[in-house]
């Protein structure tokens, strides 16, 4: 607690690096185009789309049966991160070497290599949780993310500028694998920062059950027993509803107007703009993470409204303006929420348990490619609306301050 000033820096410096690497496979401008010169299927646009996050679904929990009996998790999310610049690096590599050689392999590869890029992230999840509750007290948790996560906009915008430059100057699919290789070794300098973080020894640990599935057992004991955990998933669960559209908002923009290289490029800018504004508005509010979370449903139905009738650039620009503000309330407010109810003790456990059913709706954007398959862009929007409202009924119902 005594390092927040060095200790916010490296959690900055480690979202700023990240921003700028994510930025070239952002999933509601960039991926769905990448995969789009690969396959006319609007359905693999989802499914990609949900692999880039959704493989951390399948380990959260697992991660957390043995996480709760450590005193130290950095070596393990060291691990994590060699996984993850690994997999990412070689993404751009696949791209470049076999590109529109083989678009099916290219494929193939490219999600084996999201997938596991996605899954190491379910076990540095439950590890990152660790240690930003180790190292920040409540109030400092709630300003450090917010400075993360401005940091990480102006990241972003710089990658968006970089982004369009690149697939402006390079034909595809080779300027797509340039954009993963140099972000790759962006990445990896902010990985190095957050691991020189000196990680307190944690003393109030569980001791680990015989097996997992007596664990599974307790977990689920946990949220049939605490009903403000309950209440806090639902409404986590449903922001994801997002998701059933997002990644195809860009392809509607794609019919309606013309877009090149920089305009691609300066969507990613502006949604990024948004995160920024966003969370020089949020840390304001820190610690009343439930008024944030309220507010970020309002501003992303807002935007799902105005996509039901955008026909212009400025259109489209505000609603990445809008989901990039409202998203990132998302992020500071529900891990933060979940500090305020779970114990040290129980920490990994809440955390694994409401990340592993929140992040089904990691994979929303499949049914969305569904949806929008059969029924048009406008049922879409639509029913993501009604999605979020259920959402934004549950926050109300929330306990926090």
């Amino acid at each position: 607690m005594n390092n927040y000033k060095e200790n916010n820096i490296k959690n900055i410096l480690h979202g700023f690096f990240l921003a700028v690497a994510m930025s070239v496979a952002e999933p509601s401008t960039i991926l769905p185009l990448i995969i789009h010169h690969f396959s006319e299927s609007v359905i693999l646009v989802g499914i990609f789309t949900s692999l880039l996050r959704g493989g951390a679904i399948i380990v959260q929990l697992f991660a957390a049966f043995y996480a709760q009996s450590f005193k130290l998790v950095m070596p393990f999310m060291k691990k994590v991160f060699l996984a993850r610049f690994l997999s990412w690096f070689l993404i751009g590599m696949v791209i470049l070497i076999i590109g529109d050689k083989n678009p099916k392999l290219t494929l193939i590869l490219f999600g084996i290599l999201l997938f596991i890029f996605s899954f190491s992230a379910g076990f540095g999840a439950v590890y990152f949780s660790e240690i930003i509750a180790k190292i920040f007290n409540k109030t400092q948790r709630g300003k450090s993310m917010a400075n993360r996560q401005f940091f990480s906009a102006i990241g972003a915008i710089i990658s968006g500028g970089i982004a369009g430059w690149v697939l402006n100057t390079f034909p595809p699919p080779q300027s797509y694998g340039y954009l993963f290789i140099a972000s790759a070794f962006l990445f990896g300098i902010g990985v190095l920062a957050f691991s020189s973080i000196k990680e307190p020894v944690k003393e109030n640990v569980r001791v680990k059950e015989e097996n997992f599935f007596k664990f599974l057992k307790n977990a689920f004991l946990f949220l049939k027993t605490d009903k403000a955990l309950q209440i806090q998933i639902f409404t986590i669960f449903f922001s994801y509803s997002v998701l059933f559209a997002l990644p195809f908002v860009i392809l509607k923009a794609n019919k309606t107007i013309h877009l090149t290289g920089w305009i691609v490029g300066s969507f990613v800018t502006v949604q990024m703009i948004g995160a920024l504004f966003g969370n020089l508005f949020w840390k304001k509010l820190a610690p009343y993470y439930k008024k944030i979370i309220l507010l970020s449903y309002f501003f992303v139905i807002i935007a799902f409204i105005i996509a039901l009738f955008a026909k212009d650039v400025a259109s489209y620009a505000l609603i990445f303006f809008l989901i990039g503000f409202g998203m990132d309330g998302f992020k500071i407010s529900g891990m933060n929420l979940l500090f305020e109810i779970a114990s040290e003790d129980k920490r990994p456990i809440y955390v694994a348990v409401q990340n592993t059913i929140t992040s089904i709706g990691l994979f929303f954007a499949i049914p969305g490619g569904i949806i929008l398959k059969h029924f048009g862009y406008n049922v879409l929007y639509i029913f993501t609306v009604c999605m979020l409202l259920t959402g934004l009924f549950f926050a109300t119902r929330l306990k926090a301050e």
